[in-house]
């Protein structure tokens, strides 16, 4: 009975780590057709957090070694990515900036793209699609489309530019252009695993 139990408690760290969860390989549309967005780092956060594919666990990013923190007013939405999509060699996922109250690292979350933000570090260009809930009742900005986004919530989109333009001053991060939601669609489909 002994050698059956000490058995059993060999496997349970094994069976434990075979459940968990590979958010890169989850469909990049759900079931109802409806993007998905997997978040990291929550908005409020100073602490970038990113999800390492090997240890299937979100972690804080590392600059130099050390955790990196936003020197900045902390994250104003929750960034993620977007699953099954790979923009480089290195497996990252296409970002997305989800505009919602805090949503924990981890979370899927079924959005609605409506806008695509471009930004040049380093002179490499970089996308991020803005996406809002599917779910109405979720929303903070009630707006589904570019135009809507622009028209009504112009101060946010100000901020969200300002806020990119400096959160890593490190990084030399500088603001190119908003994009509406039909090429921000455009990227997802760009960059979608085949």
């Amino acid at each position: 009975m002994k050698s059956y139990t000490y058995l059993l408690l060999l496997l349970l760290p094994l069976l434990f780590s075979s459940c968990q969860t590979d958010y890169t390989e989850l469909p990049t549309y759900s079931g109802n057709r409806q993007l998905q967005a997997i978040i990291e780092t929550p908005a409020g956060n100073t602490l970038k957090l990113v999800y390492d594919k090997e240890k299937k666990e979100f972690v804080a990013d590392k600059e130099a070694g050390q955790a990196r923190k936003v020197g900045f007013l902390p994250y104003p939405a929750n960034l993620g990515f977007i699953p099954s999509t790979e923009i480089n060699k290195d497996g990252s996922g296409l970002e997305v900036l989800v505009l919602s109250e805090r949503l924990e690292s981890g979370t899927t979350a079924e959005v609605i793209p409506i806008a695509l933000m471009q930004l040049e570090n380093a002179g490499e260009l970089r996308h991020i699609v803005v996406a809002v809930p599917a779910r109405p009742s979720e929303r903070q900005l009630d707006a589904t489309t570019y135009a809507s986004f622009s028209k009504e919530y112009a101060p946010a989109k100000a901020i969200l530019q300002i806020w990119f333009s400096n959160f890593h001053k490190s990084a030399g991060t500088r603001f190119v252009g908003w994009r509406d939601e039909k090429f921000a669609e455009k990227e997802v489909q760009r960059w979608m695993k085949l």
